[in-house]
């Protein structure tokens, strides 16, 4: 898989409104605040299972009900479509969620 342009990278990010670009690591990160433990570590067994049969997997973090994940391609030295392709599953599976916080 190839690393993104520049140019790409801003194409995809325009579909990805809540995702902030970290440049320097060629990343894209996302946290995400659901309703309790219970739905943060449902909604990451969801990704989990999305990623193993993608074969690729974020980078992230749970702390009670927020989940914060980071995806890139470390293969293809950056972003790839790979990521942006996840970033955008893990948007429409958020949003299968009953609690939405403002700004997720």
């Amino acid at each position: 898989m190839k690393k993104l342009t520049d140019s790409q990278a801003a194409a995809g990010l325009r579909e990805l409104p809540h995702w902030t670009l970290e440049p320097t690591a060629g990343a894209i990160t996302r946290e995400f605040v659901l309703l309790d433990f219970a739905q943060a570590f449902a909604f990451m067994t969801q990704i989990a299972l999305a990623a193993e049969t993608r074969n690729h997997h974020p980078e992230w973090s749970n702390v009670y009900r927020k989940v914060r994940m980071t995806w890139t391609t470390h293969d293809a030295g950056g972003l790839t479509e790979k990521d942006i392709e996840m970033a955008l599953l893990c948007d429409r599976v958020f949003a299968s969620y009953a609690v939405n916080t403002p700004g997720n």
